[in-house]
């Protein structure tokens, strides 16, 4: 029931109802990630390619689709993952998650949210003040 109401009431939890009933209708699964994201197409858009989306395992957040799935989203490749043999490149960094607005933000050496002091400054400015 629970799963039922965050379906129900958000948008950034899964998918909503509405996008689950248009993947019933129009969409064909193409594969998943390692993530639990599942990838869908179907239909066309409004420049006639196959229209191509992503139901993502939890919170809907775009960084965590990783890039061999990005290009065929995008249709920048044809086939998807799923049906190639796709490895990642050896330069390619493992998926971090999105910290902004939480705790664990990076926050630089002097920000307000941190309890470090701005560094000071060496002498080569000098603040305005008025009259002088």
């Amino acid at each position: 029931m629970k799963k039922f109401l965050l379906q129900f009431f958000t948008w950034w939890n899964g998918a909503t109802l509405n996008t689950r009933f248009h993947t019933w209708r129009k969409g064909s699964r193409v594969g998943e990630d390692e993530f639990g994201n599942v990838y869908y197409e179907g239909g066309t858009d409004s420049e006639g390619r196959t229209r191509r989306w992503v139901i993502y395992n939890g919170y809907s957040e775009a960084s965590i689709v990783p890039p061999g799935w990005h290009g065929w989203l995008h249709h920048k490749v044809d086939t998807a993952p799923a049906a190639e043999n796709y490895a990642p490149r050896e330069w390619q960094k493992p998926h971090l998650p999105n910290l902004t607005g939480t705790p664990a933000a990076y926050r630089p050496r002097g920000s307000v949210l941190t309890k470090e002091e701005r560094p000071r400054v060496t002498g080569d400015y000098d603040a305005w003040t008025p009259g002088g």
